[in-house]
């Protein structure tokens, strides 16, 4: 096989261009820049690469709080369940206080009910000739001598029969007269409660809002609890 005749040496013409092209022109120069042009165009790139390299921040910031807020998002039906039941909970601890509470005081003072509605049904039993208590034989006496007492106090002149009940507990009372009547049952008025409580509850759900902190507790204006506002007037 023959071998590939080798190419015919050229003379060497300093040229700028080694691509085989054709040489520059005689109107191709190179620019040269003074020192203050440099730093001129050093500057305005450099102003450049920082506002391409803050508008990429924004938009990785962008990305990282649509991001955060899409999370914060699936978590809130979560939150939100772990509230209520957070709520429901601190609702049944403090319904179970209240109630050892209640407890205790209509052991102690079980006149305190009787005086309560009578006191909160003054003016409309004024009139009335005769009131007519019913309550637990065993505390019959202290009750009728807490209601003749109470009765006093508002000037009430009427007549008052007291009869015992052996049906009702203890604490427990049925005021009437006339056309109207009050009671009074413990373990109604807990039971009542308790459905209220569990009604706000459910109606409440898991679209609560969050209430503002307390910084002082305000005592009431008597220092005690309207026992009066469980006796119901059919009057």
């Amino acid at each position: 096989m023959a071998d590939a005749p080798a190419s015919a040496p050229k003379k060497f013409n300093f040229d700028t261009s080694f691509d085989g092209g054709r040489a520059p022109g005689a109107n191709v120069y190179k620019r040269l820049y003074t020192a203050d042009e440099a730093q001129k165009l050093a500057a305005a790139a450099r102003a450049e690469g920082e506002a391409a390299a803050l508008a990429r921040a924004e938009a990785q910031t962008a990305q990282a709080l649509a991001e955060l807020a899409a999370a914060a998002k699936a978590a809130l039906p979560a939150l939100a369940a772990a509230a209520h039941e957070h709520r429901t909970g601190a609702a049944a601890l403090a319904l179970a206080c209240a109630r050892q509470i209640a407890d205790a005081a209509c052991e102690r003072f079980p006149e305190a009910p009787l005086q309560a509605a009578l006191a909160a049904l003054a003016r409309e039993v004024e009139a009335t000739p005769k009131l007519i208590l019913r309550a637990p034989p065993e505390l019959l006496e202290r009750l009728q001598a807490a209601l003749s007492e109470t009765a006093e106090a508002i000037a009430y002149g009427g007549q008052i029969i007291a009869r015992a009940d052996p049906a009702l507990p203890r604490a427990a009372f049925v005021l009437e007269w006339g056309d109207g009547s009050a009671a009074f049952d413990p373990a109604g008025a807990s039971v009542r409660v308790a459905e209220a409580l569990e009604g706000a509850l459910a109606a409440e759900g898991l679209h609560a809002e969050a209430l503002p902190p307390i910084t002082t507790a305000d005592p009431a204006p008597d220092g005690g609890s309207n026992i009066a506002d469980e006796a119901s007037s059919d009057g």
